[in-house]
């Protein structure tokens, strides 16, 4: 859907003494050394000077309840500015400005998968996860250039049908350039009321190209089968949503009484989701008590996965990748590969390797933070790093052929 990263859909965690804090309602954006506002009138410049807070950066990381402090006070020097001086001041809204600060305050941390969100956002967050929401159909990621690309269209929507193809880089939405947003920005820019349109313009290679799509109500089914030659069952899972373990169990179960007797995954373009589906799946494929995942938390504290139960699917298999295959995927592919359960091939994986843990707000707000880096059972780090395959094959977007899904045809031959 139009997130990307995905979009990690992680482990929901309640605040105990954190919740307190998060709900102060002085968290800013940034630490600002001075201000100096400008006051123009058609004659003369007045020039302002607020109360200095600084704050040195290394007293800061040594101490954060100052850091806080320090805050509060230049977020006071500026209201001041505003209830005296700015022209819109019986215009504010209030909560975006709170929802604005804390935001900022959030981006501060320069992660790029730790956000804050508003009690709507998580709402349409968690829409997502369980696979339903209004949009146009699309997976969202970035190129190697921080660009927000079309990862894959789903099948049957409105993107689809409307000709939007992998790796179009998304120019602008409704004529508003969002070159340089983040995925999340450009993905609710493109959601919005079904029935309404929305203009998209990618470009394509050499071209700019215009779509007006409306939006729909989307489903997602997660899992698509289907039997190839030589008994070669195929499945291709699109996204680690909730539930779709299941899918692929009851994928796998249609295969199998189809006559499988190889298995081919298909995990091209499916950027991730919820850590605990691509578990399960690995509990499916894994010996008992095989090593799945290592984790490791900001104190250094390793923890490891293990799987638990013998597994229901015992077939030779090859895994698919790209460079859009991230987070739970790699997680799958981390696993399979370091146990020996599958050759993989395709392009080196895009390199998410951080968890993020949701805690609530009782507003229904939400804070979605970095909390844990994994790695491979070998102890392989795939933060920026990703995965290699075994069979480096590309993708040649100029031919009907597959040439990934061929060798790994060939290899199970």
């Amino acid at each position: 859907m139009e997130d990307f990263e995905n979009n990690e859909n992680d482990i929901e965690v309640k605040f105990e003494k954190e919740k307190k804090t998060l709900k102060a309602k002085f968290i800013v954006t940034l630490i600002i050394v001075a201000l100096v506002a400008a006051v123009l009138s058609s004659e003369f410049t007045v020039y302002y000077y607020l109360k200095s807070n600084s704050l040195d950066k290394k007293e800061a990381s040594e101490n954060s309840e100052k850091n806080i402090e320090v805050i509060s006070e230049s977020l006071k020097e500026f209201r001041k500015a505003i209830d005296e001086f700015y022209i819109g001041k019986d215009e504010i809204d209030e909560q975006k400005l709170l929802d604005e600060t804390i935001k900022g305050y959030v981006n501060g941390l320069g992660d790029e998968y730790s956000e804050y969100m508003t009690k709507e956002e998580w709402d349409e967050f968690q829409a997502d996860a369980l696979g339903n929401y209004v949009g146009i159909g699309i997976y969202m990621g970035l190129d190697t250039n921080d660009n927000v690309v079309v990862v894959s269209t789903i099948k049957g929507t409105p993107a689809e049908e409307a000709g939007l193809q992998s790796g179009d880089i998304i120019v602008s939405v409704d004529d508003e350039n969002v070159l340089g947003m983040s995925s999340d920005v450009v993905s609710s820019k493109v959601k919005g009321e079904e029935g309404t349109k929305v203009k998209i313009t990618v470009a394509r290679e050499t071209e700019y190209l215009d779509f007006e799509i409306e939006r729909k109500a989307i489903k997602i089914y997660h899992v698509e089968t289907e039997m190839l030659e030589n008994k070669i069952g195929y499945i291709s899972l699109l996204t680690f949503d909730e539930g779709c373990s299941d899918e692929f169990r009851a994928g796998y179960e249609k295969l199998k009484s189809e006559g499988a007797q190889k298995i081919i995954l298909d995990l091209r373009n499916n950027t991730g989701g919820i850590v605990d589906e691509a578990l399960l799946i690995a509990d499916m494929i894994l010996p008992k008590d095989n090593k799945i995942l290592i984790t490791v938390d900001s104190k250094g504290n390793k923890e490891e996965s293990i799987s638990n139960e013998e597994p229901i699917i015992k077939e030779d298999m090859v895994v698919l990748v790209n460079e859009y295959s991230a987070s739970a995927s790699e997680i799958l592919v981390g696993a399979l590969k370091d146990n020996g359960k599958a050759k993989i091939v395709g392009n080196k994986t895009y390199g998410k390797g951080v968890i993020q843990s949701v805690f609530m707000l009782d507003d229904g707000s939400a804070l979605k933070l970095t909390v844990n880096e994994y790695f491979t059972p070998n102890e392989t780090k795939i933060n920026k790093v990703g995965i290699s395959p075994d069979y480096e094959v590309d993708f040649n977007s100029e031919t009907e052929e597959d040439e990934q899904l061929n060798k790994a045809i060939e290899i199970l031959k």
